[in-house]
């Protein structure tokens, strides 16, 4: 079943979308998220590592977190910059032996229906 908190609306890139949960959170405390916005900017630029590994590691981090938001924003995210599928199912695959069947098995299928949205 599709989760209406995270569907897409037919304008918008998979790279465009932000959950309406976002978009509220932003419109009633803008100075915290453009704080926020500023530590993840700072956060990228504190080391070696390129966009794709950077982008790779957070889905990994999402993912061990069970958290469905962030694993569908970073897929997104992913796509954006021409991470492949292969490669985005493998991340999320190397979880298993660390969180287990169920949590990995669930970020599969999150994952999934975000690669199966048409755009």
């Amino acid at each position: 079943m599709r989760d209406t908190y995270c569907a897409l609306k037919k304008e918008e890139s998979m790279t465009d979308y932000l959950p309406e949960v976002y978009q509220h959170f932003q419109r009633r405390f803008p100075a915290v998220k453009g704080a926020f916005d500023a530590l993840g900017a700072a956060e990228h630029d504190a080391g070696p590592l390129g966009e794709r590994e950077r982008r790779l590691i957070k889905l990994g981090i999402a993912v061990g977190a069970e958290s469905e938001g962030g694993v569908r924003s970073h897929v997104r995210k992913l796509l954006g910059v021409g991470v492949s599928e292969a490669e985005i199912l493998h991340t999320i695959v190397l979880a298993l032996s660390t969180i287990g069947f169920p949590a990995t098995n669930a970020a599969l299928s999150w994952a999934e229906e975000v690669l199966s949205e048409e755009v």
